[in-house]
């Protein structure tokens, strides 16, 4: 299969995953920003060598032909975009508000999403304990959707 085979099969993957649409949507990213962030940071890895720019917007999703400046574009729009969630962290945290109590079903989803990453990692080697582990792993994902939701719907109660 070849790479560019490779990258937007495992793209699609990742950008149909419940979860990353869920995250993302409420992201500083859009579907495009972090597409081209993904190739990006991933392609290199998958492709076992260095590749240009050129070779990179290649790899997107889209059926157009994409030039390396719209993909450089891009890829410095989801950059930024990153940089200043980051700072909104930051700055969040140094004003104390990390303290506080409403941020509580925020970080009970984080230590979810740590989980969920958790199990996907240590597969058993029988197909009995693969089953059960796949079971797992679904209701883990089902209460991380649900959650997602359920913070991610604006009401006067959060942040």
């Amino acid at each position: 299969m070849k790479l560019k085979d490779n990258v937007q099969l495992w793209l699609n993957g990742a950008l149909n995953d419940p979860i990353v649409k869920i995250l993302s949507k409420n992201s500083q990213l859009t579907k495009t920003q972090l597409e081209t962030l993904l190739i990006d940071i991933l392609a290199e890895n998958m492709a076992g060598k260095q590749l240009n720019y050129d070779e990179k917007a290649k790899l997107r999703l889209t059926k157009a032909k994409l030039s390396r400046g719209s993909f450089n574009r891009t890829l410095r729009q989801s950059k930024e975009n990153v940089i200043k969630s980051i700072y909104t962290v930051l700055l969040l945290g140094y004003l104390g508000v990390f303290e506080s109590t409403t941020l509580d079903p925020y970080l009970e989803i984080a230590n979810k999403l740590k989980e969920y990453m958790e199990a996907h990692k240590d597969l058993p080697n029988n197909l009995e304990g693969v089953e059960e582990h796949l079971k797992v792993i679904e209701l883990i994902r089902d209460e991380l959707e649900t959650s997602l939701k359920r913070l991610s719907s604006p009401s006067e109660d959060s942040l």
